[in-house]
């Protein structure tokens, strides 16, 4: 596999070497602005232009650049995800029935207005991530890759191994050498002529194993991952496409999509997706009472990764969305997010529960999860509906493929709190740089209190998930001496919160060792609330 990897890297990089001179004056017409710089801290928005808009119908280019990117650069994302760009015929595949992968989707406008998206995110200091997929295709014959050639194994494997019987798609041969260079080649073609800086792989665990992952589950024993069941004709592709990746355009970024977990990342990939947390919420929220919430195992979720293995964590992407599944926010409010959002009427118990529970869930999962954080758009405000693209079996309505987004423009409407709170959030850790700090020390998960402590970058964080009790006084451990101030309350009035804790008051550490810290210092925790104390003595 290697020498393959070194022949192909060789051709690839003459060819690179050729074309860069014939592409640099037509790059420099589309192109007024260079690649920012990669970030120290990954902070995603993952977005669909489709439905970006809060009108029924698919919104453009166009509009993704002048309505929402502003919008992204003022919640304090670097990094959008881009999905759905690569041509698909059916509108209601997501993206993920790739048709034409050369080709940026015509439904939303030319590709010039896509350059214009990308060139635009870039003057705003913002990176653009492709979701590309490579795992699979369409199984369209008349628009797509198959029976390209009369045969089912031009691009792909032929007979039942060609065919993903849970996607209803065509598998690639990535033994071939002309399977290599169409998907090498398409690489190339989306870094150079759209000028992404990135992609994130879908479906990596599908390309990983012969099984697919389907009926499988990993514990992440290494027998799982060296076998027989890995495809390492797969494998050695992915080599091919990151080696390719960051050879050419060194400050690039891939993510894998992959629940498996492959060590060293699958292939040579710069994040992975840390894929078990959403589903931690989700279970939490459907099968336990809150005063049954286990912290340790929380925790445990949260911090599950290799040392140096870096991932993207996140409370709930674009899957918790589609309909059939419910968002955070609906798990947890949609009894009530239609009648009881309103700030002229009183917080009822599911609403108080569901936006103080929404803000801690998100920041947890930012500070403690991974390297990198992932927000599917409209989520950062709990965005009232689920996904469903228009189809039969809607009457292809497009009621719900669009992001209201004038729900947050609303001061009459508690989404605005979740959106602010966000917004804050993506800030702090902008200035303080926590996802790019090495793992949380985590000092305390008090199974009956309901609290959970922890240190990283400096700070000092402290959730109280309890759903009734507040707590006076309570000793919190830490590394550092001296003055600590509040940074960030999740109970501050901005944030929909009941304003219990004054800001002006100072907490002072002392050299009492608590939960193997040298100091410590005592706290007001009120129930359901979030703080992220700062040593004032540290530089901010």
């Amino acid at each position: 596999p290697f020498s393959v990897l070194h022949v192909h890297c060789r051709t690839w990089m003459h060819l690179h070497t050729c074309r860069q001179n014939t592409h640099t004056q037509s790059k420099n017409n589309k192109f007024k602005h260079s690649r920012p710089k990669k970030p120290r801290s990954l902070r995603i928005y993952e977005s669909h232009v489709g439905i970006s808009s809060h009108e029924g119908k698919i919104a453009s280019y166009k509009h993704f650049t002048s309505s929402v990117l502003p919008r992204i650069k003022d919640l304090g994302y670097n990094c959008i995800q881009l999905m759905a760009i690569m041509e698909h015929a059916f509108y209601a595949s997501f993206g993920y029935q790739i048709t034409s992968f050369f080709a940026a989707s015509s439904r939303y406008g030319t590709p010039e207005e896509l350059k214009e998206l990308v060139d635009t995110a870039h003057s705003m200091g913002i990176i653009v991530l492709l979701d590309v997929v490579h795992s699979h295709a369409s199984k369209n014959s008349e628009d797509g890759l198959n029976i390209f050639d009369g045969t089912d194994s031009c691009y792909f494997h032929s007979g039942p191994r060609g065919t993903h019987e849970l996607w209803d798609s065509r598998l690639f041969n990535y033994s071939s050498w002309e399977v290599l260079r169409f998907l090498l080649s398409n690489i190339r073609w989306w870094l150079e002529e759209y000028c992404f800086d990135g992609f994130r792989f879908d479906g990596v665990t599908s390309m990983l194993y012969h099984h697919h992952g389907m009926g499988q589950g990993f514990s992440g024993d290494y027998n799982e991952y060296f076998g027989l069941q890995v495809d390492e004709d797969a494998l050695v592709y992915l080599m091919l496409a990151n080696h390719l990746i960051h050879t050419l355009y060194p400050n690039s970024i891939t993510i894998a999509e992959d629940v498996s977990g492959m060590p060293a990342g699958g292939g040579g990939f710069d994040y992975r997706l840390a894929m078990a947390i959403p589903d931690k919420w989700i279970q939490l929220l459907k099968e336990f009472k809150d005063e049954d919430w286990n912290m340790g195992n929380i925790v445990y979720t949260l911090t599950n990764r290799r040392y140096l293995e870096k991932c993207i964590a996140y409370a709930e992407s674009h899957d918790q969305a589609l309909v059939g599944d419910k968002t955070l926010a609906f798990w947890l409010m949609d009894a009530e997010m239609y009648t009881n959002m309103s700030v002229l009427a009183p917080f009822t118990p599911v609403i108080d529960r569901g936006i103080q529970l929404h803000k801690m869930i998100r920041l947890i999962t930012h500070a403690l999860g991974g390297e990198g954080y992932l927000n599917f758009m409209g989520n950062e405000f709990g965005h009232p509906e689920w996904l469903d693209f228009p189809r039969k079996g809607n009457n292809e309505n497009y009621h719900y493929a669009r992001r209201q987004f004038n729900l947050t423009d609303d001061d009459l409407l508690r989404y605005k709190f979740l959106n602010n709170f966000d917004r804050d959030m993506s800030r702090l850790e902008e200035r303080c740089g926590w996802l790019s700090a090495p793992q949380a020390y985590v000092s305390e998960k008090h199974e009956d209190n309901k609290i959970i402590t922890f240190e990283r970058a400096g700070l000092l964080f402290i959730f109280n998930f309890h759903p009734s009790k507040s707590y006076t006084d309570y000793q919190v451990g830490t590394a550092l001496p001296g003055k600590f101030k509040i940074v960030l309350d999740s109970d501050a009035p901005e944030y929909g919160g009941h304003q219990r804790l004054d800001h002006n008051t100072d907490f002072f550490s002392e050299a009492f060792e608590h939960n193997g810290r040298p100091y410590s210092l005592l706290v007001y925790i009120p129930s359901r609330v979030a703080l992220i104390l700062q040593n004032a003595d540290l530089p901010n």
